[in-house]
């Protein structure tokens, strides 16, 4: 998972990178939808929504455990498949995205552009209220996509045209488990653009993204307004909530994981009544129910 080997630093100094082909973003939309799981909750909307993205070994079990928990807390769910489309298989991504070789946190800060703008447009969305949850890789792509400065940088490192002007509009809080912020990072270089919260959990005995030097990293990453709340799990290790893993560097505890849980149902309903720096143009608020 996400270990920055000497073939990952050797890409880094030389500044070489898998780049893929541009795409629209309304074809990333097109490929990422149908391997996309979506939880609406009970009632009627506008509802906000929370996009929650995998870790470098794929969606497993895992997403569709803590989906339920943002549901219950009124919140549409969004769960991104990165890799269906990419035909990337769970060995490969042990083998290359897991060691830093591809798929880059920044690269893949354009699924989730793409996927908060698909949301905005649907008539059960909240486009002023829409959150992301990262676990693992998913937290250096959330992080990583807070620092891409929009146009044509952003556009360059996600492979992606025709991208808003901002494309976190709407963005209203952050909430990582076990997040990478090691080499490569673009959010540790340079800190985050976006002045939104941003809570991380880590544990002290991770040994795949590191322990209490992870979190004193993530810390102190740069952010207009408040610094990004770090919650330090003791005895945690890397997916200590992912109960069908099988590398003994990984350890399930269900105590901290209903912890966790909670404290991902409390940032929820606190989200819920934030208003986001970044408001939508009113086409969005306006789309007809689907």
């Amino acid at each position: 998972m996400i270990r920055a080997g000497l073939l990952a630093l050797w890409l880094l100094v030389g500044g070489v990178q898998m780049a893929g082909a541009m795409e629209t973003v309304q074809q990333r939309i097109d490929s990422l939808l149908p391997a996309s799981q979506l939880y609406l909750p009970e009632g009627k909307g506008p509802f906000p929504v929370v996009i929650q993205l995998h870790g470098c070994g794929g969606p497993k079990k895992l997403q569709a455990a803590w989906a339920p928990v943002a549901r219950e807390a009124g919140w549409a769910v969004i769960v991104v498949d990165s890799y269906a489309y990419r035909r990337i298989s769970t060995l490969e991504a042990y083998m290359t995205v897991c060691i830093g070789v591809r798929l880059w946190g920044r690269e893949r800060a354009g699924d989730l552009f793409a996927m908060m703008e698909w949301a905005r447009h649907q008539g059960w969305a909240d486009p002023n209220r829409i959150a992301v949850a990262g676990w693992s890789h998913g937290g250096w792509t959330a992080m990583d996509a807070m620092a891409l400065k929009p146009g044509d940088e952003a556009a360059r490192e996600t492979h992606l045209a025709g991208l808003p002007a901002e494309p976190l509009s709407g963005l209203v809080g952050v909430f990582l488990l076990y997040p990478y912020s090691g080499l490569g990072s673009l959010s540790a270089e340079r800190g985050m653009r976006a002045d939104v919260p941003v809570d991380a959990i880590v544990g002290t005995r991770d040994s795949v993204v590191g322990g209490r030097s992870n979190g004193k990293r993530i810390a102190g990453i740069a952010k207009p307004g408040s610094p990004v709340n770090v919650t330090v799990f003791e005895t945690a290790t890397h997916a200590f909530d992912e109960t069908d893993n099988h590398d003994i560097r990984m350890h399930y505890d269900p105590g901290l994981t209903e912890r966790a849980r909670q404290m991902y149902r409390d940032f929820l309903k606190a989200a819920a009544t934030r208003p986001s720096p970044f408001l939508t143009p009113a086409r969005y608020a306006q789309a007809p129910q689907p």
